[in-house]
């Protein structure tokens, strides 16, 4: 089971879904339009890989928060393959939550931190993270767009 957290550190105790329902339901009620991106990064860091998940809380026009999850392997990955598991690990939440989205109306992106242009490595992903996200029914961004995975859970893993 996952274990998230708050941008401040304080460990979310109850289940993720329920987290989530309760953000929208107190989010709405304070008059707040909503937009969710769901992003992961990674960095490689010695013999270690960390992976850290963030599911961003856009308030239209009133800034936003995050959850947060991370997660350390050993695990050696070439460049696609780590792609490709940041993308698996953010449509696994994204299909989590994404009937709470629909029930309470709450638009989602899936953030792939992969570049557009064909000069970085990241590229050689980039059909495959598209097919797979849009394949699941999910609206897409990659970089420079995809600020939840190359901002916000980047900032998390570096």
């Amino acid at each position: 089971m996952f274990k998230w957290r708050r941008f401040n550190g304080d460990l979310i105790q109850l289940p993720i879904k329920e987290e989530v329902r309760q953000a929208i339901i107190r989010e709405t009620g304070l008059g707040f339009k909503l937009k969710v991106c769901i992003g992961t990064d990674s960095q490689v860091k010695g013999a270690e890989t960390e992976f850290a998940t963030v599911i961003v809380f856009l308030r239209e026009g009133h800034g936003g928060f995050m959850f947060i999850h991370n997660e350390k392997t050993r695990d050696v990955y070439s460049i696609k393959e780590r792609m490709l598991i940041e993308v698996a690990k953010s449509i696994e939440i994204a299909y989590e939550l994404c009937d709470l989205f629909t029930e309470y109306d709450v638009d989602m992106e899936v953030h792939a931190d992969i570049n557009t242009n064909p000069q970085f490595k990241s590229n050689q992903a980039l059909r495959e993270a598209m097919g797979y996200i849009l394949g699941m029914g999910f609206a897409f961004k990659a970089k420079p767009e995809a600020f939840a995975s190359s901002s916000c859970a980047n900032k998390v893993v570096n």
